[in-house]
């Protein structure tokens, strides 16, 4: 699905953002998409896939978009917030107040900086496309983002926790987003009235 979404959504020059870049399949991919032109901001607030993240950034072919590693969490709001690594898969790594079942029980906690998209804004290239997969608190990511939004306008391929598509759904309508399953083949997508599990939020 990465690899599916990375090869219809990114263009050649785009630029990506991949909030919750995990070991960097969908950004590393995106970089090969994007080409030379273009840039990949990988965001990853695990430090040891942080490392593994630079360590595949160092073995990046000149005809690939440059991939910039941020080792922080997106959320609403600027801080310091208890970060889960989870025991069954690092897949599953969650700030307080997210996760799910399938993360098992928590390895360990860490502490780690959260920012806001809108904040990244101000520091990179806006982004055609942003890749969202934060463990139930995309919510929270949308809601750091008005301005990219309601100004730069990417495309948003996010996984939504059915306890938060009210709220996602709420975000991204009010933003004038159409709501899509990425799930499906292109030919056969609808519009939605909600988000659903594997949203596709395309600018109207």
């Amino acid at each position: 699905m990465l690899f599916k979404m990375a090869n219809e959504l990114v263009k050649a020059g785009d630029v990506v953002w991949d909030v919750g870049a995990n070991v960097g399949l969908f950004a590393f991919a995106a970089a090969n998409r994007a080409g030379k032109n273009g840039s990949v901001v990988a965001i990853e607030p695990d430090l040891w896939l942080a490392t593994l993240l630079r360590r595949s950034c160092a073995l990046q072919k000149g005809s690939e978009a440059p991939v910039t590693v941020v080792p922080a969490a997106v959320s609403d709001s600027f801080g310091l917030e208890t970060f889960h690594v989870a025991a069954r898969s690092r897949s599953f790594n969650h700030l307080e107040g997210g996760g799910s079942t399938e993360a098992g029980e928590t390895r360990r906690t860490e502490t780690t900086i959260t920012i806001t998209l809108d904040w990244l804004l101000e520091k990179v290239p806006p982004p055609q496309v942003i890749k969202i997969d934060v463990e139930g608190l995309e919510h929270r990511v949308l809601a750091g983002a008005a301005t990219v939004l309601s100004k730069i306008r990417p495309v948003i391929w996010c996984e939504v926790d059915p306890v938060n598509k009210e709220e996602v759904t709420r975000i991204l309508l009010a933003q004038h987003y159409e709501l899509l399953y990425a799930n499906k083949d292109p030919a056969e997508r609808q519009s939605l009235p909600k988000a659903p599990w594997e949203t596709l939020a395309i600018p109207r």
